[in-house]
């Protein structure tokens, strides 16, 4: 629920103007990764990694189909970007089936996810940088921040407790990740001209 704020600003332009979809385009794919390393297909006693997954890749796609809304000019890059998504979960879901083998068919997926984990929590660093550069939280949502922070520490303690190093290892990344985002956040928002108080998302496209 964290980019309901973002929206609200797009609504009220009446454009996405410098919002990108492709963070959400990113994020869907992760979660459907994660979803199917939690199936029992793949790593038995994983139902919560599946339900939060599936929750999460319906949410990313909400979003998705908004900014397709919202900003017509886009739309058909989206569309394309949406159905490559789909075409490489797809990929991975019958290829990783092909694998007799149960132990390795769930290895390849195990580490499909994790690198998917680890490259979604890197990706803020470039925003991290900006923070940094600009003295301005502008660029990076609290709410984003505050949220992303939360789910690593959980799934962090969720997959310690359960001796996963697949979801720990990835989730203690984030949590590292967010810590710093948020300490940037409280550090520089004073620093923030009243205009720019709002959250902004750099588009990349």
């Amino acid at each position: 629920m964290s980019p309901i704020p973002i929206f609200r600003r797009i609504i009220k332009n009446g454009s996405t103007k410098m919002f990108s979809g492709l963070p959400y385009i990113y994020s869907l794919l992760n979660c459907l990764i994660c979803l199917w390393y939690g199936t029992p297909l793949i790593s038995p006693d994983n139902l919560l990694v599946t339900t939060v997954n599936s929750i999460g890749a319906a949410f990313q796609l909400v979003y998705i189909l908004f900014l397709m809304y919202a900003e017509k000019a886009r739309k058909v890059r989206m569309v394309g970007l949406l159905l490559t998504v789909l075409g490489i979960f797809v990929i991975i879901l019958v290829g990783s089936l092909q694998v007799d083998d149960s132990t390795m068919r769930g290895m390849f997926v195990r580490f499909l996810s994790c690198a998917s984990l680890i490259s979604t929590f890197a990706s803020p660093l470039f925003i991290i940088k900006l923070v940094i550069q600009t003295k301005s939280v502008e660029f990076m949502p609290f709410y984003l921040s505050i949220s992303t922070f939360l789910m690593s520490i959980s799934f962090f303690l969720y997959g310690f407790l359960s001796d996963d190093a697949f979801i720990y290892v990835p989730n203690g990344i984030g949590t590292v990740l967010g810590m710093i985002q948020l300490v940037l956040y409280f550090y520089y928002k004073g620093s923030t001209s009243e205009e720019c108080r709002e959250p902004l998302i750099v588009s990349y496209e």
